[in-house]
């Protein structure tokens, strides 16, 4: 399979909620990450904070998103942009502007920080549980079940984990009808975090969330292929030798580069298979590596793009 044109990746922004105002059976002891059991005695007042968007995408999907009280940048589902924002210069914590909203209880982890604003916060008094910042499909469900644990309502984090693991399996389903079944034809991705206007230029790989949503996608990643790890510096040369047929981009990341003409200009693009043919599959930042009650419709959306439209048979 050949990949010819560039094409953006697009699905519904919102998404339903599994319940409507459940009520949390509280006080909740959550064990989190770092071994500290916090006790959670009121959740009226909810942070849910991480670089992906998905804890708060979360809580909302629960039915808890009228108890949401703010929002990182990341959070992009149009039922939630009207809270006021927590973070600045991008994913910082902002501490100050997250006592104002007085939380009674906030989900955070490790992907935002600094760290100082998390243990100030909880050193205020505040209940923060921080909770595992490792993203890919098959922590979805179990992501789901901790932030309804934590906040009391596990009987709807069991419902959405469900309906999110069915929806999952239909999405692949559609996946393994359009992706070439013989690995030899199968099409060799990147992807890409830019953000032109900061002078930040990264390719992912193993571990890093988009390895797995490659392979989800039918694709070969040929970051890992290659032995990188987490995220690193793009490197032209290594770029050039990993020879992708595509690249997968956020919305804004390819904005900030002046688009495609601006990419092709980046070292070594222009020089590989995909920047030859303009192969980029761009979809929206609030989404692609979101894996949280989204994933499945993200999943469809790509493969269409792909799929139907940057790559034929």
């Amino acid at each position: 399979m050949e990949c010819k044109r560039p094409a953006t990746a697009r699905s519904q922004p919102g998404i339903e909620p599994i319940a409507t105002d459940p009520e949390p059976q509280l006080p909740v002891v959550y064990p989190d990450i770092t071994g500290q059991s916090v006790t959670v005695t009121d959740a009226s007042r909810i942070l849910a904070l991480d670089t992906y968007g998905t804890l708060a995408t979360t809580v909302y999907a629960l039915g808890l998103g009228d108890r949401l009280v703010g929002r990182d940048v990341s959070t992009g589902i149009p039922e939630l942009m009207h809270l006021p924002l927590v973070t600045h210069n991008g994913h910082e914590l902002n501490g100050e502007a997250i006592l104002d909203l007085r939380p009674s209880v906030v989900l955070t982890d490790y992907s935002i920080g600094p760290l100082e604003v998390q243990l100030q916060l909880r050193d205020s008094g505040i209940p923060v549980i921080i909770m595992s910042d490792r993203r890919s499909r098959d922590l979805i469900g179990p992501q789901i079940q901790a932030v309804a644990q934590a906040l009391g309502v596990p009987q709807a984090g069991e419902q959405l984990a469900a309906r999110v693991r069915a929806d999952t399996e239909a999405a692949q389903a559609r996946v393994a009808a359009l992706a070439p079944a013989d690995p030899a034809r199968r099409l060799r991705m990147v992807f890409l975090y830019l953000r032109g206007n900061a002078g930040v230029y990264y390719w992912f790989g193993e571990g890093s969330g988009a390895d797995g949503l490659i392979q989800d996608l039918g694709g070969i990643d040929v970051a890992s292929e290659a032995g990188l790890k987490g995220m690193r510096p793009l490197n032209a040369e290594g770029l050039v030798k990993a020879s992708p047929d595509l690249y997968l981009m956020m919305t804004k990341g390819l904005e900030s580069v002046g688009g495609i003409n601006g990419l092709r200009q980046l070292p070594g693009i222009a020089d590989t298979p995909a920047g030859a043919r303009s192969c980029v599959v761009d979809m929206s930042d609030y989404q692609v590596l979101s894996f949280g009650p989204q994933f499945p419709a993200t999943l469809e959306a790509l493969a269409e793009a792909i799929y139907r439209t940057a790559a034929r048979p």
